[in-house]
């Protein structure tokens, strides 16, 4: 297994559990629950293939990640109260998804020789499309809407893993990098509680 694939799986089950969870926490029952983890972890992977051209999604073609969604949705359904020793499960759970899945959908785009802002577009579309289901489907407005640092973290991240990608760096390094610099700001973000500036208005 080599570490871009190892990335994909960790960003795919951090995505499941924060769908899941938050299905849980709109008490919804166990299809609801499945559902939103599914979708939650492979949604934005799923457009991104799509807008690429690469069809069928990746799901369809690997169907470790649909497995590896529904086990760990049916995990937390069952085990959630065990989360509770965590402050705010659902953020830790995001920033991890966050930044795996930026590193895959960005490399996906250099692999498909696109340029600058189309491979940070789909590092960023993988990143928060999933994300996005999950919380209009659960009646929350969705995080990337809102005003703490989210996209933006995850354009950071995009751009520095293109960029690293022209360097002598090896990749698997550049991809734990750019990935690590995703959660470490977006972790930052929730505990200093940054923000973009926002228009003044009367």
């Amino acid at each position: 297994m080599n570490l871009l694939y190892a990335l994909d799986l960790l960003g795919t089950a951090a995505f499941a559990a924060s769908g899941a969870l938050a299905g849980v926490r709109r008490n919804m029952d166990l299809f609801g629950v499945l559902v939103l983890g599914l979708v939650t972890a492979t949604g934005g992977g799923t457009i991104r293939d799509l807008l690429l051209g690469d069809t069928p999604p990746f799901i369809f073609k690997n169907e470790t990640y649909l497995y590896l969604s529904l086990c760990i949705s049916l995990a937390v359904f069952l085990f959630h109260r065990s989360l509770d020793m965590l402050h705010h499960p659902l953020l830790y759970f995001d920033a991890v998804g966050l930044g795996t899945f930026v590193v895959i959908g960005t490399s996906k785009a250099i692999a498909f020789h696109m340029e600058f802002i189309g491979c940070v577009m789909m590092g960023v579309m993988t990143a928060i499309a999933g994300g996005m289901v999950r919380d209009m489907l659960s009646t929350h407005v969705p995080l990337v809407l809102q005003k703490e640092v989210y996209a933006s973290a995850c354009v950071v991240g995009g751009a520095l893993l293109y960029l690293l990608h022209f360097t002598t760096l090896p990749d698997n390094y550049a991809s734990v990098i750019a990935a690590l610099a995703v959660i470490l700001l977006r972790l930052l973000a929730i505990r200093y509680h940054w923000s973009l500036p926002r228009a003044a208005h009367h």
